[in-house]
């Protein structure tokens, strides 16, 4: 199997812990970085404006999307502009949708043409894969950001999906195509295997990356180690 470091897919971490966002940041492997409202609200953030400028006045040289929070594409353009305006660096983070499933794609298309870098963000069909790479400016970088891990979470495969999505994205040669929300280590060489540019994973799962090519045996018997060590210190008897 590949090792780490020969893998073509690009590894973004997924976080708004402060300590953890720099702690992966200092990785070489770590390429980019990503947060979300949700992961802010669980991470105890009240000022967004105050964090996302603290984080940034850390982190320079490597890609970082923060995501808008209006339900109101008017205000979200107006959220848009100012979140890009914090750094070279910076990918807005549009979602696919409002809460009344009106579509972004106008945005999309308003923000691309001011030289706007996103993240358009929730994606779950190859519709609206489709409908957002017609959205995008050609030359403006972006990522398209698809859910495979909720995917997953319905039953469905995603990899079908998103090997689709990898050749829709050929018309549009500055978009990349994110895998977002996986659910185990497995899915950063699925994304590779089809040709995925980014993957984003959270600090538990970027933990894993240690076990990559572990003797399985060993494994075994790690496991079978933890098992009795518990019941010892738990001091069960029959």
């Amino acid at each position: 199997m590949k090792r780490v470091e020969d893998l073509k897919v690009q590894i973004f971490a997924d976080g708004a812990d402060k300590s953890g966002m720099l702690e992966m940041y200092a990785k070489p492997h770590i390429k980019g970085l990503t947060t979300n409202p949700t992961l802010m609200k669980k991470a105890g953030i009240t000022d967004y404006r105050a964090f996302c400028k603290d984080i940034l006045t850390h982190i320079e040289d490597k890609p970082l999307s923060f995501e808008v929070f209006s339900d109101d594409f008017a205000e979200m353009e107006s959220q848009a502009m100012e979140i890009a305006s914090w750094g070279a660096n910076v990918y807005v983070k549009i979602p696919v949708t409002n809460t009344k499933r009106e579509t972004c794609y106008a945005l999309v298309k308003k923000l691309g043409s001011r030289g706007v870098k996103m993240n358009v963000t929730a994606i779950m069909t190859l519709t609206q894969v489709r409908d957002v790479v017609a959205a995008l400016e050609p030359s403006v970088p972006s990522y398209v950001s698809v859910f495979a891990g909720r995917i997953a979470d319905t039953g469905r495969d995603p990899l079908p999906l998103m090997a689709a999505a990898v050749e829709m994205l050929r018309i549009a040669p500055a978009a990349e195509l994110i895998w977002a929300s996986p659910r185990e280590l497995l899915n950063i060489f699925q994304a590779d295997e089809i040709g995925c540019q980014v993957i984003t994973l959270t600090n538990d799962i970027l933990k894993k990356l240690t076990l990559v090519g572990y003797d399985l045996d060993s494994f075994s018997l790690d496991t079978v180690t933890m098992f009795y060590s518990d019941a010892q210190e738990a001091g069960f008897r029959l």
